[in-house]
């Protein structure tokens, strides 16, 4: 199958290695950092069950992938709207567009700017890029995808390329339990930029994660989403078994790019504010890394 992965960075990059090894025709469209170096020395993946370089093409261009006939979307949150503009006059008519993203919105974001439907997957997986074209892994690599007609032959595509897809008759659940994992970690591993192995077994942070949790499941509780009880587990067990990750939030401010605060704790704290939930954690993590952002990007 002819694939395009819109947005080449940890997530992007990961799925499209996999997919490439797999034997589909798979596009990587990025930034020209990346492009060059795939196409000197192709993508380099570092995981436990494979390391070497990976021939795929790229593009800085969506041009170059307008006959795929599957486009992973992985571009930042704050980036869905211009992401589905660039793509909308490249699509073909019987394209299946899927949302590989951060937050619980971007599916339904991504289809009003592209003009179709749009799958939306939960993502569960640690990456990092090591530089352009360099992707190492870190733990996990399954996918929770929502039920269209489309759905159960991705999923089978998925799987047999190595990662791991089910199909979902309600994904928003898995969505929003994603967004307060994420809501528990990214700022917090973000503010000091260490691990979560680290983070986890600093003193109180565990009671922080707890509180950020406990305010995410109200608000989803308020937008008619019922939460899992056990989701501090959840967290305790990533800690564990992704002890050297560090947050997506963390590696784009380590490298001075803009993270997706705003899409989860932010999304939280405005959500929160518009259903009359209070949740002064999650807004208070929000601003301390829009303060830190300011301070490492400039004003």
């Amino acid at each position: 199958m002819k694939i395009a992965v819109m947005g080449a960075g940890g997530v992007g990059c990961f799925h499209g290695a996999l997919l490439a090894r797999a034997g589909h025709e798979v596009c990587l469209i990025g930034r020209p950092s990346l492009v060059e170096a795939v196409r000197r020395d192709g993508l380099r993946l570092d995981s436990k069950a494979f390391s070497g370089h990976v021939p795929i093409s790229a593009s800085a261009s969506f041009e170059a992938a307008s006959d795929a006939e599957l486009v992973l979307v992985c571009v930042k949150s704050g980036d869905t709207e211009s992401a589905g503009a660039t793509m909308a006059p490249h699509l073909s008519a019987d394209v299946v567009v899927m949302s590989l993203q951060n937050g619980v919105d971007n599916a339904e974001r991504l289809a009003a700017a592209c003009g179709r439907a749009v799958i939306p997957a939960a993502v569960y997986v640690a990456v990092g890029m090591e530089g352009p074209g360099h992707v190492r892994h870190h733990g996990r690599g399954d996918l929770m995808i929502g039920d269209t007609p489309n759905s159960a032959r991705i999923a089978a595509l998925m799987s047999e390329a190595g990662i791991p897809t089910d199909v979902s008759p309600d994904v928003r659940v898995a969505l929003w339990e994603k967004l307060a994992i994420n809501c528990a970690f990214n700022a917090l591993s973000a503010i000091p930029q260490i691990q979560y192995g680290e983070l986890m077994a600093f003193p109180g942070v565990a009671d922080v994660m707890r509180d950020v949790i406990d305010e995410c499941r109200e608000v989803a509780k308020a937008s008619g989403i019922l939460l899992s009880a056990h989701l501090d587990a959840v967290a305790r067990r990533i800690a564990q078994t992704m002890a050297s990750q560090r947050s997506s939030t963390a590696q784009d401010m380590a490298a001075g790019k803009r993270s997706e605060i705003d899409h989860l704790n932010g999304y939280i704290a405005h959500r929160g504010e518009a259903l009359g939930v209070p949740v002064p954690v999650n807004r208070a993590l929000w601003v301390m890394v829009r303060l830190l952002e300011r301070g490492t990007r400039g004003a």
